[in-house]
This record gives structure tokens, sequence and C-alpha cells, in this order.
């Protein structure tokens, strides 16, 4: 654990997709318990929080949810709490919601298929560090292109000098991508929309306009787990570590 101070001992995992492009292998399993590297893609994030010194975890659930509940009653570290949302698939921002009152003023959130590799500093740390709770309602850790392996896409977003972040622009190339790691205030939750289902992208969308929407640049490597063709490359890149 590393000397830093944390800027939150809390985290929202999310575990509630229903993993369509990982198919066959979630037909009977939800995708977090799908293997990678001799473990299930969950355990890879939350022993990462567990490491970094995040002491709870806060997991949502909705696709063959007993088999995540059953797995994480298995977890010592951190401490787990589930968000159920069997009776509805609220997509990240409804399910961030729903659980906010269990993850405090400020929290991590990451997405439970995110695998990566740290840079001088573990990304919860870096993340903590660049945190201004004054300017920003959410610090995207964001990853170059050169460093994001499995990914074909054309890039998420743009920073400018302050770090402020902006959306690819229909028909660019945008020179980072979202690891789907991020550090968040309460603040990026308020005035949710009425329907109880939406993406997490309605708040961002919100947040560039206040110019409160920041990223950070991963300085280590990360790999995109969406498809069954992923998993080898992934455990190739593990296996030089």
């Amino acid at each position: 654990m590393g000397a830093e101070p944390l800027a939150s001992d809390v985290a929202m995992v999310m575990a509630a997709g229903l993993g369509k492009r990982m198919r066959p292998l979630t037909v009977s399993r939800p995708k977090p318990m799908v293997k990678v590297a001799g473990k299930p893609l969950i355990d890879h994030a939350l022993d990462r929080l567990a490491s970094a010194g995040v002491s709870r975890a806060v997991v949502n659930v909705h696709y063959l949810a007993d088999a995540i509940e059953a797995h994480m009653k298995l977890r010592t570290e951190p401490a787990i709490t589930i968000s159920d949302e069997r009776d509805q698939l609220l997509e990240t921002g409804g399910g961030l919601v729903k659980a906010s009152e269990l993850l405090g003023d400020t929290f991590f959130c990451l997405n439970s298929d995110a695998m990566w590799l740290d840079g001088p500093r573990d990304v919860f740390r870096q993340l903590s560090t660049a945190w201004d709770p004054v300017k920003m309602d959410a610090l995207l850790l964001l990853v170059p292109h050169p460093h994001a392996h499995n990914y074909r896409g054309k890039g998420d977003f743009h920073l400018d000098a302050m770090g402020r972040v902006s959306r690819r622009r229909s028909g660019r190339i945008a020179p980072f991508v979202f690891s789907g790691i991020q550090l968040c205030s309460s603040r990026l939750l308020r005035d949710p929309p009425e329907e109880a289902k939406f993406s997490t992208n309605v708040f961002w969308s919100r947040a560039i306009e206040e110019g409160r929407l920041y990223g950070t640049i991963h300085a280590g490597e990360w790999i995109e787990i969406g498809q069954p063709e992923h998993i080898a490359p992934a455990e190739e890149l593990f296996a030089r570590v």
C-alpha cells in the first residue's frame, strides 16, 4: 500500500450488465464471473481495490445475480455490500443513483471487467492525487490509444491544457479511451432524470457543460475485455508481469 492518502475508502463496482458481447461465455454465467488469468474478472477489480486500501465496495447485480452474490460471500476484503437491481436493470447512471446512499460524498467507480497494469503508482492513488473536489464532479482515468490493448475504437475523449474533458466529435478520432475507472463526487449524481434507467453519460454531459469533468492519463497498460477473443491476449500481457 502506498503512502499517499486515498480520496475515498469506498468504491462502486459495476457488475449488473448482461455481457452480450461476451457470449457464449455469458449464457450460463454473468460476465464478472468469466475467468481471465486464473480468476473471475470481478476479483481482479476487487483485489486491486483491497491492495490499494479501499475498505468497502458496493457491487450492483442484475443478470444471474445469485452467482455474483454467492461469490461475494467468499471475500473478506474489501467488505462487500450488494446493490440489488434484480427487478430492473438500471444501467450505469441509474445504478449509481440507486446505490448513492451507500457511497458517501466521494467514491471510486469502476467496471467489474476493468483490467490494467499500474504505472509508477496504483491508479487509485493517481486519481486521489489529482482530485480537486472544489472544481471537479468526476475525474476519469483515461488511456492513450497505444496503451489500450484489444481496443479497436475511435477513442472517447479529448483533454484541454487544464485537464478538462470533452467528447470525441462525430467522424473524428479522440486520443484517449475511458478506462472504466473514475473518482466521483456525490454532486455528480444530483438531480437525476425521472426515468430510473439511464447511462452515466447523462451526468457526464452536464459536468462537461459546467466545466467540471476532468481526466488524468493512465501511465500503465489497460486491456479491454469485451469479447471472448480478448481473453488470450489479456492473459499473455499479464503473464509478462
